[in-house]
């Protein structure tokens, strides 16, 4: 990753392979840039809970994230609820996280913004 582009305005690439697993100096180089996610699962996954005022509001977050998830072919795990909706981002094909990961979560955190 470039330092002149935000991990907000980059774009995932396919990433298959551990190969693309992201190593320990890039998890600590990325990671201030998305406060509020934390690493869960032994280092595998990205979790943040986006809190709301009501369904509706929650609603449309989810639905604008699953546009962002859709165009750039790299989805979250979401657990929804009235208030608040729980996102998680690993990447499968690499057995861990991957750089995609890092660039949906600041996307992820730009629509909430």
């Amino acid at each position: 990753m470039s330092d002149l582009i935000p991990l907000s305005q980059a774009h995932c690439m396919p990433r298959r392979g551990s190969e693309h697993r992201v190593t320990e100096a890039s998890i600590r180089e990325w990671l201030p840039e998305i406060p509020g996610w934390e690493l869960v699962e032994n280092g595998h996954a990205l979790r943040r809970t986006f809190t709301f005022k009501d369904y509706y509001r929650t609603m449309s977050f989810v639905n604008a994230l699953a546009h962002v998830a859709n165009a750039e072919d790299h989805h979250p795990d979401l657990s929804v609820h009235y208030d608040r909706c729980v996102v998680r981002f690993s990447t499968h094909d690499v057995g861990g996280l991957s750089e995609n990961d890092f660039i949906c979560a600041a996307k992820a955190d730009a629509l909430y913004a």
